[in-house]
């Protein structure tokens, strides 16, 4: 006889031990599945780990430019296999991390191969046995995957996936003394973000001595050498370029196969399965959230929207994610964070912008701590003041994005912002900066 649950979560990712937690504080009697490690891809082996690798770059380069500060460091390496180590350590603690919040919130794991069956039963595999379960309602947050393209198969030796994060490994890379070459399909790098920080990064990615190849793209690869031959086009010419590693960094795909999804009658779209504002699929009971719907493909948002999926299934009185208000952040340095429209975009939906921007140049907290590259820019509609993008380039401005996010949220204007006194001295005074640069009241520029 199989064991019953209110509710049952397939992966264990930020998306799906975010959601358990939720259930069980909510009262519900919650299992979650997990074939590898609880935390998923982004705890074990993407978000945070790439992270611990990232700050091992930065204090490389603090140590290379020590002289900058003032002190003496004569005898100073690198030592690969223990930075590597260092990361690994780090997704390890958050791992048992995780395991303790499913101990304390009574959650029940169940090790193995989840697939869901109709009439809401799951059944795990696991070493060869396999076990059904039932529950009132199942949450899909199976995740994602780097996606492979056929000019660049990966065979996880030579040839291995990054997912989103190309940009983070470029800066890793070059920061380590490593010659690196990155290839842009699109004009520019980062082409989702508004054109002047692309410009921005382009310029300090190119100094730093990192290759940009923009409207480029692989259209071969070679294994069969030492290292990797690749084949690429560039504005019509085709040239021969070679490689100890080629890491693939052209986005995700969902992890939706061989789930049950076909078996129950769960519909799909491109990848993507199917929901409503809620994560209610075609199939009553049966919900999803994260990488496998149509969502940005981000850790913050599957987390957010599996709480807002158990909220509901609580009967919870709720209102759907606003995935306008999404912050976006990439960890190179200088680091990138933005919210909202761009400038480009603000343009063609026909608004009357007021446009501020304050160069990191002009701060004391960058100038004091040896970061005064970047800016931060805001956007506002001249009419009504709403505030419509903010985007963001330099040191540590992945912490500073979320002002800008509750600020929309709270339908805040440039002139509240104003208002807000920001302490002296930090790197937050330039958002206020920006937003008075925009309205013609900036003081230190």
């Amino acid at each position: 006889m199989s064991k019953k649950y209110d509710l049952i979560i397939l992966g264990s990712g930020p998306g799906g031990y975010v959601t358990a937690i939720r259930a069980s504080q909510l009262g519900l009697k919650t299992a979650i599945i997990e074939k590898e490690s609880l935390g998923g891809v982004c705890l074990n082996w993407g978000c945070i780990p790439t992270k611990a690798l990232l700050k091992s770059a930065q204090v490389f380069e603090y140590l290379k430019n020590a002289d900058s500060y003032g002190l003496k460091i004569k005898d100073f390496d690198k030592d690969f296999e223990s930075v590597v180590k260092r990361s690994r350590n780090v997704a390890d603690g958050m791992s048992k991390g995780v395991n303790f919040l499913m101990k304390k919130n009574k959650i029940d794991v169940i090790t193995g191969y989840g697939k869901i069956l109709p009439n809401k039963n799951i059944s795990v595999e696991n070493n060869g046995q396999t076990e059904n379960f039932e529950a009132n309602n199942i949450v899909i947050a199976t995740g994602g995957r780097s996606r492979v393209i056929e000019s660049i198969p990966q065979d996880g030796k030579k040839i291995v996936g990054s997912g989103a994060i190309g940009i983070e490994f470029a800066y890793f890379y070059n920061s380590m003394g490593t010659e690196v070459k990155v290839v842009e399909y699109m004009d520019r790098v980062l082409p989702v973000e508004d054109k002047d920080i692309s410009k921005e990064l382009n310029k300090t990615f190119r100094k730093s001595g990192i290759e940009i190849l923009t409207e480029s793209e692989v259209v071969s690869s070679d294994t069969k050498g030492k290292g990797v031959k690749v084949q690429i086009k560039s504005k019509g010419q085709i040239s021969e370029h070679e490689a100890d590693i080629v890491l693939s960094a052209v986005g995700v795909k969902s992890n939706i196969e061989n789930i049950g999804l076909e078996e129950v009658g769960i519909a799909v779209d491109k990848d993507k399965i199917i929901v409503d504002e809620f994560y209610q699929t075609n199939i009553p009971g049966y919900f999803a959230i994260g990488d496998v719907t149509s969502g940005q493909a981000l850790a913050h948002v599957a987390s957010a929207e599996g709480i807002l999926c158990v909220e509901k299934i609580a009967n919870h009185d709720v209102e759907p994610i606003d995935y306008e208000n999404i912050p976006g952040c990439t960890y190179c340095a200088p680091e990138i964070a933005s919210v909202g429209l761009t400038e480009e975009k603000a343009l063609e939906k026909g608004y009357t912008l007021k446009i501020g921007k304050f160069p990191f140049t002009a701060s004391g907290k960058a100038q004091a701590s040896g970061h005064s590259g970047g800016f931060v820019k805001v956007i506002f509609d001249e009419k009504y003041g709403e505030w419509l993008g903010c985007h963001m380039i330099g040191a540590g401005v992945t912490d500073m994005i979320a002002e800008a996010v509750l600020g929309r949220k709270l339908e805040t204007t440039g002139k509240e912002i104003l208002k807000s006194v920001h302490p002296h001295p930090t790197m937050s005074e330039a958002l206020m900066e920006a937003v008075a640069a925009a309205y013609d009241e900036v003081i230190h520029l």
